[in-house]
């Protein structure tokens, strides 16, 4: 195992122009659900439009292409740095991603139920996760920043077509019916609600880009 300076360097060198990132680290306790063994977590993920040019490049036809792209790109950067490759789609079981990236990176929730990062808003996203069976040095994240607490009108919620946060929640089932009725927005171009967000609206998905992660999420849970 190299060291972590240097592990973080090797890190940094393989993702480089891959349009995945370090997106940071933490100690796991019992409480972070890893698998067992697991002591140091690092997130690797993209900011913005950053991972679209690259995926592009290197998708395939195949079902399920994203989550095909980035085992190809990520199961060979486990194997040389000696980490165990985790994904948020291969469960169950399913890997709490969400709260490692909170401790990794000290995000805040939205009322939508995503991650809210203080730049870039809602749009970014995480893919995958190497853990280590030793414990490394991390850098403590940023203190957590509630950005939605000073959005006193939260346009996301009204702005989806479906009424999805209507009981205060997130219907998983409305979604899912209205991505499949004809000619809605939302599978077009993406999320309308998620577009509704003020913060980080100078890195929103393209069209095409947005209507991809729509229709991935209608392939995985419609």
């Amino acid at each position: 195992m190299v060291l972590t300076d240097k592990l973080t360097l090797h890190l940094l060198d393989l993702l480089r122009g891959q349009g995945l990132r370090l997106r940071g680290a933490f100690h796991a306790t019992c409480e972070d659900g890893t698998p067992q063994g697991i002591v140091t977590v690092f997130l690797l993920g993209y900011l913005g439009r950053e991972l679209w040019p690259a995926f592009q490049r290197g998708r395939a036809a195949e079902p399920h292409p994203l989550d095909s792209w980035t085992r190809r790109l990520i199961d060979p950067i486990a194997r040389a740095v000696g980490a165990v490759a985790l994904y948020p789609f291969t469960g169950p079981p399913w890997w709490p991603f969400q709260r490692w990236a909170q401790k990794a990176e000290g995000l805040s929730s939205s009322p939508m139920g995503l991650l809210i990062h203080p730049v870039y808003g809602p749009w970014h996203g995480y893919r995958a996760a190497l853990g280590f069976m030793e414990r490394l040095p991390t850098l403590e994240p940023p203190r957590p920043v509630d950005v939605c607490a000073a959005c006193s009108s939260k346009p996301c919620l009204s702005a989806c077509p479906a009424g999805v946060f209507a009981a205060g929640g997130y219907d998983v089932a409305a979604c899912s019916a209205h991505l499949t009725s004809t000619g809605n927005a939302c599978i077009q171009g993406g999320c309308l609600a998620r577009r509704a967000c003020p913060v980080g609206a100078d890195h929103a998905y393209s069209q095409e880009q947005g209507g991809f992660h729509s229709r991935a999420f209608l392939d995985s849970f419609g």
